[in-house]
C-alpha cells in the first residue's frame, strides 16, 4: 500500500497561532492498526476537547480495513497522519514522539479516549507544572458490561508495576524525545520508560482527575503473567522485590487454574 501523508501539507498557520499563546501546546498521539471499530470514538474524544491548544497526530500501521476512511473523514481536525508499516506499537509510538511539536505528549491509542471533553482544560489551565516531567492522573476502566474508576497508585511503588494508566499521563516532549520506547520490550516498554525516568529522579506530579477511559482487554491484560514477568525483568532486584513478583505470578497462575477448573 502506498503511504499517505497529510503532513506534507502541514497546518503550519494553525500551529503558529497555537504557539503564540501562553497556554502549553499538548500533542495527542493516536496509534492504530485496523481499528475501524473504535477509532472514531477515540478521535472524537480528542477533537471535541474544550482546550484549544492541541496538536493531533495519528500513526497508522498500514491498516487494511476502514481505518483510513475514518481518518480522512476527520482530516481537517488532524495536524498530521501517516499510514505505513511499522515494527509494532512501540515503533509507531516512537514515530509519534519524533513528529510531536507540543510541550507535552499524551498517547490516546485507538479504543481509548478522554474521560470528558474538558479534561485537558482542567489539567492545563488550573495547574502549574514548572519543573515537572511527567503528569499522571486516574482512569476509568471500560468493560463490556460495566466501568470502574481506578485511582493512580503511589509513584514510590512503581517497582511493583505501573501505578497509573499510560493514557492518563502527559510527558514533557523534551524528555520523551531523548527517552524513546525500547523496541526490544514487546509488552512493557511503556512501564520500562516510566520506571527509568523515576529511577533517574525526574519529577512526577499527580493530578486527582479522571483523565482517560481505558478499554480493558489489551495485551497486558490478556498476557498478565508475561506482563508481570516483563516488569520484574526491568526493575532493580532485591529480596523484597523478588518475593513480591513471585507472589504476583503465583496469584495469577492460581487464578488461571481456577478458571480452567470452573469451565470444565
Amino acid at each position: 500500500m502506498t503511504n499517505i501523508k497529510s503532513a506534507d501539507v502541514d497546518k503550519s498557520t494553525t500551529k503558529t497561532t497555537k504557539e503564540k499563546d501562553n497556554k502549553p501546546l499538548v500533542s495527542i498521539v493516536t496509534v492504530v492498526y485496523n481499528g475501524e471499530k473504535h477509532l472514531e470514538e477515540t478521535i472524537l474524544s480528542v477533537i471535541n476537547q474544550t482546550y484549544d491548544h492541541i496538536e493531533y497526530i495519528i500513526i497508522d500501521g498500514g491498516s487494511t480495513d476502514a481505518t483510513l476512511e475514518i481518518i480522512k473523514k476527520y482530516e481537517d481536525a488532524i495536524d498530521y497522519w501517516v499510514s505505513e508499516k511499522d515494527a509494532g506499537i512501540y515503533d509507531a509510538m516512537n514515530k509519534g514522539i519524533k513528529r510531536a511539536s507540543g510541550e507535552w505528549i499524551n498517547f490516546m491509542n485507538a479504543g481509548d479516549g478522554f474521560y470528558s471533553i474538558d479534561v485537558l482544560q482542567k489539567i492545563f489551565l488550573k495547574n502549574d507544572f514548572l519543573g515537572i516531567e511527567v503528569i499522571y492522573g486516574n482512569h476509568n476502566v471500560v468493560y463490556p458490561t460495566k466501568t470502574r474508576v481506578v485511582k493512580a497508585g503511589n509513584i514510590e511503588d512503581i517497582y511493583k508495576g505501573s501505578q497509573f494508566c499510560h493514557q492518563s499521563s502527559f510527558v514533557s516532549s523534551k524528555t520523551h524525545k531523548i527517552n524513546r520506547f525500547n523496541l526490544a520490550n514487546k509488552i512493557g516498554a511503556d512501564f520500562e520508560f516510566f520506571y527509568n525516568l523515576y529511577n533517574k529522579g525526574l519529577p512526577f506530579k499527580y493530578v486527582d482527575i479522571i483523565v482517560s477511559n481505558y478499554c480493558a482487554g489489551g495485551l497486558s491484560d490478556i498476557k498478565r503473567v508475561d506482563s508481570i514477568v516483563g516488569c520484574w525483568n526491568v526493575v532493580e532486584k532485591n529480596t523484597k522485590v523478588n518475593l513480591y513478583y513471585i507472589w504476583m505470578i503465583s496469584k495469577e497462575m492460581l487464578k488461571s487454574w481456577i478458571k480452567r477448573v470452573l469451565l470444565k
